[in-house]
């Protein structure tokens, strides 16, 4: 398996090409990004291997930044490595030859740089289908592209057969073709097992199913073999066990696993811009809120050549000032955000006016700001990205809407409801003075509401803060006065006139509870019913995927006490 390619390069090539990305990769976890990329950018256009790690590193800054441009950027370079690793394919049809040599047939007729050329084709394919998810979470962009997640899927599983052949000889860079597939199987497994029911249903994909441990499996030892791939397995794992499994999930991450994973990298790049942000988030999940903190700060200090770098620290400093109850520090990261970075300005205003309507009577407002003002203005910042709007924004904008009158009523909570739309309760959960904190705001904002002069907000209002309180006493471990306040909401259903999410997610955070206890039947009734009865209401998709986050937690629970 080592003959020339004719019009590609040798199998020596390959070595030494792998050999460059990976100093390419090093010099990228140092913080010199400019560097890194100078280094590829050469051989971009001969040579898969640098095709595909330049588009990689442009593809994690969109990851991190959710900048706009970043990710048409990055999509529009993943497009030109997909097209570099086609040169490289086998000539003739490769879903055959592939067939042939999974089944022990025609050994030969593959060189190690076709098989290599085959992962990161795949590879390329299954990046551009992130950027769109990126993008869209309710997954029409992701149907939409299906016949390239479909490819890539296909691939991927016919190189993992082919893995486990006896008859299939190892080259020399074999370690680095086996960590791609690694990479693969497990980044497709793990997805397809978040993904909610409906969402496979309209896929129709022939054979496609995800087993969420088998992914993870598949990841870890991705990221314990020296390949070239160890280090994305190992960020994949990192964002899954700290973001996914909150924005997308339960807030059931594997803390310590992601410690485990972060460690050996913080050793080896103390400065390590991207590691120093993971510590800090894998602290914030610990509850740790202050050492969170200093962490975020030390990351915006390691580097200042990337500074949409900075923004993603800016916003996680300003959910761990919410976390506190320290308006004015959340104001002014919030205020930061929405200055510097592009990737979503009414959700950053929105934020500013949310911790702006927190402020005491007596407290100096910055910029002689006024949150009516600046609720209002959230609307006409509106923006799409590749021609959809974020569901965050969308929210953000609704929410806003009620400040346009002349004579409006605040919000109650702002900023702890949006607090809740990024699970950030999973969050607080962990520190019982923290969540003592949350609780009597809560219960100050349910007084002021027991006061309040009717109108058409009131029964919503009262709605939205008994489900924020319901999991403040959950976390508390008053688990009967936390079971009333989310069965309320479900009582009050019918004279709910705005905030209709708040039910579907109601019958959610009632069904943790119900796993909690081991109710285990109890739980799958209501996440059904959440899953089946309700439709068309705020961050629909998001909830789709809590629920079905909570619906795997149910069918791994032990039926006992049911």
């Amino acid at each position: 398996m080592s003959r020339d390619t004719g019009g590609g390069t040798s199998d020596s090539d390959l070595k030494t090409s792998l050999t460059e990305c990976m100093k390419a990769l090093d010099l990228f976890l140092n913080n010199d990004f400019q560097e890194a990329l100078t280094l590829l950018q050469a051989k971009t256009k001969d040579s898969m291997y640098h095709a595909l790690t330049y588009g990689t590193m442009l593809e994690m800054q969109a990851m991190m930044t959710f900048d706009p441009q970043d990710i048409l950027n990055a999509g529009n370079t993943m497009k030109e490595a997909q097209a570099v690793c086609q040169r490289f394919r086998k000539k003739s049809s490769v879903a055959d030859s592939l067939n042939n040599l999974v089944h022990g047939q025609s050994l030969d007729q593959f060189t190690e740089e076709e098989i290599h050329a085959e992962v990161c084709y795949a590879e390329c394919l299954l990046q551009r289908a992130a950027l769109t998810f990126l993008q869209d979470e309710n997954m029409v962009s992701f149907i939409k592209g299906g016949i390239k997640v479909r490819n890539s899927y296909q691939t991927y599983k016919e190189l993992h057969s082919l893995q486990q052949n006896a008859n299939y000889a190892k080259g020399e860079s074999h370690c680095h073709f086996e960590g791609g597939v690694k990479l693969g199987v497990g980044a497709f497994n793990l997805t397809l097992s978040m993904l909610p029911t409906r969402i496979l249903r309209l896929l129709e994909f022939v054979g496609f199913s995800g087993n969420k441990d088998y992914g993870l499996t598949q990841l870890q030892e991705g990221a314990t073999v020296h390949s070239f791939r160890a280090l994305l397995c190992t960020l994949l794992l990192l964002c899954y066990h700290t973001f996914l499994s909150f924005v997308l999930g339960t807030g059931k991450g594997n803390v310590d696993e992601a410690e485990k994973l972060l460690q050996p990298y913080l050793k080896r790049y103390p400065k390590g811009a991207i590691f120093l942000f993971f510590a800090g988030r894998i602290e914030e999940i610990k509850g740790n809120i202050n050492m969170a903190i200093s962490r975020f700060e030390e990351c915006c200090e390691a580097q200042q050549s990337w500074k949409q770098f900075h923004h993603m620290c800016y916003w996680q400093l300003m959910w761990c000032f919410t976390y506190k109850l320290q308006w004015k520090m959340a104001y002014f990261y919030a205020d930061l955000l929405s200055k510097e970075s592009s990737w979503s300005k009414a959700t950053y205003m929105y934020m500013k006016a949310a911790y702006l309507s927190m402020f005491g009577e007596d407290d100096y407002k910055p910029f002689g700001d006024d949150e009516v003002k600046l609720f209002r203005q959230v609307p006409g910042l509106k923006v799409k990205i590749a021609g959809k709007s974020l569901p965050t924004e969308k929210f953000a904008i609704r929410k806003s809407r009620r400040y346009l009158p002349q004579n409006p009523v605040p919000l109650p909570v702002p900023p702890m409801e949006m607090m809740y739309i990024w699970n950030g309760y999973a969050v607080i959960g962990k520190q019982q003075d923290l969540t003592e904190g949350m609780l009597e705001t809560l219960t100050q904002a349910e007084e002021a509401l027991e006061e309040a002069a009717a109108s058409e907000f009131l029964v919503d209002d009262r709605c939205l803060v008994k489900l924020l309180k319901g999991l403040c006493l959950k976390y508390l471990g008053r688990i009967s006065e936390a079971e009333q306040s989310f069965t309320y909401i479900h009582t009050n259903e019918k004279k709910i006139k705005y905030d209709h999410y708040l039910v579907p997610n109601a019958l959610l955070e009632l069904a943790l509870l119900y796993l909690q206890l081991d109710k285990r039947e109890e739980a799958v009734r209501l996440l059904e019913c959440a899953k089946h009865n309700y439709k068309n209401y705020s961050m629909e998709s998001r909830t789709h995927f809590r629920i079905q986050d909570a619906l795997l937690q149910a069918k791994s629970v032990p039926q006992n006490g049911c």
